[in-house]
């Protein structure tokens, strides 16, 4: 991936390829063995890539620096406006369940009908074949209409997603910064939304013993902002009040101050995994580590 952008980075204008084919794309991943075809497969080079390379862009920087936001990034918060609008216009509704509103799969549908419409906008008219393709992952980065819950399987289809609008030429190298303080930033703030509202569940949750219920890219990403923070270390984020003040600066604390809202009792137990993070002595090796989990998880991820 970051081959791919190196190149799109050496002329001012996008050059579209003379041959470019797009297809509707379908699950290939349907069991254990698959795993191994996927790892070895160019989409996986392609998206694990476009993952550390923006690890690397965001690497000790904070949310609120300044970066440039392009016409495709500006394009992309428009679109999540539009989401995030709907869920206003879709209230729960009301249902002996406590869990699993039944509001989310009218709120669903309508995404369904418009995605490749909402597509359309971000990119170009001489890509619009492409606009069925590319909104199939962003469909299904917003949860699961039947279970009506939501995980990092989602959160990868909408990083899915936006690598493929790199892929195409829509984002250049760079939107690295903006791609994920502007973009996903707000997509983070649009879920979070929809598992409040909705009362999702979490997809595939491993409990005490994962992550995190809902996310993971933001705590690798998040990782890098701090690497090399001259105050902030990894034991700092379990502190209320250190996240409190610091929260809108860094992504992974933002993630920190979500799971302190939405669940109750001692850190250590609701969240072992990050509790355990805690000790770890550097955001470097945070970060490294991290992402070692995110390879090694993929296969329930994706």
């Amino acid at each position: 991936m970051a081959e791919s952008e190196r190149r799109a980075g050496t002329s001012e204008e996008v050059t579209p390829p003379l041959q470019q084919s797009f297809m509707i794309p379908k699950k290939e991943i349907n069991m254990v063995s698959d795993m191994a075809k996927w790892k070895r497969s160019q989409a996986y080079a392609d998206y694990m890539g476009f993952i550390l390379t923006l690890n690397e862009g965001v690497k000790g920087k904070k949310l609120t620096c300044e970066y440039k936001v392009s016409e495709p990034i500006e394009k992309l918060v428009a679109l999540l406006n539009t989401l995030d609008r709907w869920i206003d216009e879709t209230p729960p509704v009301d249902q002996p369940s406590r869990f699993g509103n039944k509001a989310f799969r009218t709120w669903y549908a309508k995404l369904d009908q418009e995605a490749e419409k909402l597509v359309a906008t971000v990119i170009p008219k001489h890509l619009a074949d492409a606009a069925p393709e590319v909104a199939v992952y962003l469909k299904e980065s917003v949860g699961n209409s039947t279970r009506i819950d939501y995980g990092t399987g989602h959160e990868a289809a909408f990083a899915a997603f936006l690598c493929c609008l790199c892929k195409i030429g829509v984002l250049r190298v760079d939107d690295q910064m903006a791609i994920v303080f502007k973009v996903f930033n707000r997509y983070l703030e649009v879920m979070r939304k929809l598992q409040k509202t909705y009362r999702m569940e979490p997809a595939g949750s491993q409990g005490v013993w994962g992550l995190d219920d809902f996310q993971f890219l933001p705590f690798i990403w998040g990782s890098s902002q701090l690497i090399d923070h001259p105050n902030l270390e990894p034991r700092h984020f379990v502190d209320e009040k250190v996240v409190n003040e610091n929260h809108k600066d860094f992504m992974f604390l933002e993630c920190i101050l979500f799971i302190t809202e939405m669940k109750t009792g001692p850190f250590a137990e609701h969240s072992n995994q990050l509790w355990n993070i805690s000790a770890v002595p550097s955001w470097s090796k945070v970060n490294q580590g991290l992402i070692r989990m995110y390879k090694a998880e993929e296969g329930t991820v994706l």
